[in-house]
């Protein structure tokens, strides 16, 4: 007999859906599979076959064909063991066909039938719900993952005989009630705040308008100046996710296995932190069986990068496509994977290996080793960072100092509603910050008044901008104006842009000429 059973695979981080269809026929008995299968989907055959005997039930003596299809697409991991399984007891006449025609089904299984967890589930239950179908069979440890989904059933089960009771007798498993709307509307709260940090009022603005902006930012100054200390502080002055956010950055999270029961969510903006030592592919992602890498689960958020000129160059040369594109494509031989890297690069650095430099009555570095250290940063790299901005040695009366700064809610509302303003700016286009304006944008939402004009020019000239610092310049202001509630970018907007672009020539004009 024949029998066919909903399931969905992973490419990427999107669900794919896969039918896994049965042939139960007399012959020569075996158990074979096809259609593209890794070694882990091909060891179910005998995770199945012993499971199913541990459960009461005896494969017939017949031959016995899995065809898991599309051809074309690569199956991977054990979350095919399920429906193989329930595949081959309906083929046998053990559950109606009939049951089976409106529901997904997922799941690793032990030797003894239980059901264990997989990665993915979130994924798996969003293709789930696009291919139309009514239930999703998932197993009890991925139910409240699942369950963010709405407008699908989703059936957490323990065992393979309580799958198939429940599917020889619908109501038998009682279903779970939803948590998304609890999870979501939990308060976000961090153990730190700006309102802990006294002084610096160049970097705290200057974060203020790299958030706004959505602007890459590198912080470049002595070490215990304060630079770790605000780039970790950076997402409690982001805007709260929305719930498309929160179920795009959790489906990374999830086929990553990085999600756990009691938290089926991700509720806070990512803030991933590598140490310099990181490998290329752990920070792009990739792999055998390619899985998201640190600029993919900093997407939505900020990636941190501490000791930038100490990463290997071959490393942060990576983030050159991703930094434009916001996304990155990992080809292998069976297949290209896609998977979203739309992050705010945070970078801080030592002007030199002595961390001193300009200061040459602390600085011992000749010259020529000052612009070896700054050239690991290459020019297309430095190019893709928007703003500049040096930090200086915090002086004792800062320290002693017992009131703290703004607080990051104080901050935060005036980001939400520099950001309110873009979204309404940029409805119905592609882009979403004033950071990712293409020429057409700036032309039409970056004009200036004639008197504005000729200062931006006597900029342009006195700074020996290239005509990307140009841009870089306008799309700054336009932040820096929303920020301040102006439809028009006024001269004080330009100025103050200019200064947290100036910082590039200082450091770099010598190794690659102005920006």
């Amino acid at each position: 007999m024949y029998s066919k059973v909903h399931s969905v695979g992973i490419t990427g981080v999107e669900g794919v859906s896969i039918l896994v269809e049965a042939d139960v026929s007399d012959g020569l008995p075996g158990f074979s599979m096809v259609g593209y299968l890794s070694s882990q989907v091909r060891e179910a055959q005998d995770r199945v076959r012993t499971a199913l005997r541990n459960s009461g039930f005896r494969l017939p003596a017949k031959k016995v064909t899995i065809n898991l299809s599309p051809a074309d697409i690569r199956k991977e991991g054990t979350a095919f063991d399920l429906p193989i399984a329930i595949s081959i007891l309906s083929a046998s006449g053990h559950i109606s066909s009939s049951a089976l025609m409106d529901c997904v089904i997922s799941g690793e299984l032990g030797l003894d039938g239980t059901i264990k967890p997989v990665h993915g589930a979130l994924s798996i239950t969003a293709a789930a719900k696009k291919a139309g179908k009514a239930v999703c069979f998932l197993p009890q440890e991925n139910v409240r993952e699942g369950l963010v989904i709405e407008e699908i059933k989703v059936i957490g089960v323990s065992h393979l005989k309580e799958l198939i009771q429940e599917l020889n007798s619908p109501g038998y498993i009682k279903e779970a009630s939803t948590v998304a709307d609890s999870v979501i509307e939990e308060p976000c709260s961090y153990d730190m705040d700006f309102s802990e940090i006294g002084g610096l009022p160049l970097l705290r603005r200057a974060t203020e308008v790299a958030v706004a902006g959505m602007h890459n930012i590198l912080y470049i100054g002595p070490a215990g100046t304060g630079k770790s200390m605000i780039s970790r502080r950076i997402p409690t002055i982001m805007p709260s996710l929305s719930l498309e956010e929160t179920i795009e950055i959790s489906k990374i999270y999830s086929v990553s296995g990085l999600l756990s029961p009691e938290m089926p969510l991700v509720v806070r903006r990512p803030f991933r932190s590598p140490h310099h030592t990181i490998s290329p592919q752990a920070l792009a992602g990739g792999g055998r069986i390619p899985k998201p890498g640190e600029i993919s689960l900093a997407s939505g958020g900020v990636l941190f990068l501490d000791e930038f000129p100490e990463f290997q160059k071959n490393t942060i040369e990576i983030l050159r496509q991703p930094l434009e594109e916001g996304k990155i494509t990992i080809s292998r031989m069976h297949g290209s994977y896609e998977f979203p890297a739309n992050f705010m690069l945070t970078a801080s650095m030592n002007p030199c290996a002595c961390g001193f430099y300009p200061d040459r009555t602390k600085c011992r570095c000749s010259e020529q080793q000052v612009f070896k250290y700054l050239g690991k940063i290459s020019k297309p790299l430095l190019d893709r960072i928007d703003i500049c901005v040096e930090s200086r040695m915090i002086t004792y009366e800062e320290l002693e100092k017992k009131e703290g700064g703004e607080s990051s809610a104080s901050i935060r509302l005036r980001v939400e509603s520099a950001r309110k303003i873009q979204a309404k700016r940029y409805e119905g286009q592609k882009i979403y910050f004033n950071s990712s304006m293409r020429k057409a944008e700036i032309e039409e939402f970056c004009k200036l008044k004639k008197s504005d004009r000729d200062f931006l020019k006597q900029i342009y000239e006195t700074q020996k901008l290239s005509a990307r610092g140009y841009e870089k310049l306008l799309k700054i202001s336009r932040t820096i104006a929303d920020l301040d509630g102006s439809e028009q970018i006024q001269k004080e907007h330009l100025a103050e842009a200019a200064g947290l672009r100036s910082l590039e020539g200082k450091y770099w004009g010598g190794i690659y000429g102005q920006s």
